[in-house]
């Protein structure tokens, strides 16, 4: 397997970045992880907000466990904001994601040109 195709995968499965580090490219895959990092635990974070307030709901007796009922405690927690805030955080996620395989893949690329060249 060519280190490319080594980082594309790494970078493609496991977390964006990953195959730049393999690489030797950290500070290019540092940026990358952090960026990722701190989109998806905005995602996250909002979901987990969500997820605490339909809890509270039902614990507090307000709601019931019917499927309905938790529906339209999903619908009154969320707001503008929050459902702004997570498309762009995974837009942005999304972007990292694969910016990370195709680049990572470019530069895998570059360096096995750049050996075959050496011999």
């Amino acid at each position: 397997m060519t280190k490319s195709t080594k980082a594309a995968l790494l970078s493609g499965l496991i977390f964006p970045g990953i195959g730049h580090i393999v690489l030797k490219q950290y500070r290019r895959g540092s940026i990358l992880m952090l960026v990722a990092l701190v989109a998806i635990s905005a995602v996250v974070k909002i979901a987990f907000q969500r997820a605490q307030a339909i809890v509270d709901g039902v614990m507090s007796g307000e709601s019931s466990l019917e499927t309905g009922a938790i529906s339209e405690l999903l619908a009154d927690s969320s707001n503008d904001t929050d459902g702004l805030v997570s498309s762009i955080s995974m837009v942005v996620f999304i972007a990292c994601w694969l910016f990370g395989i195709i680049d990572s893949y470019r530069v895998g690329l570059a360096r096995n040109s750049a050996n075959s060249q050496d011999k």
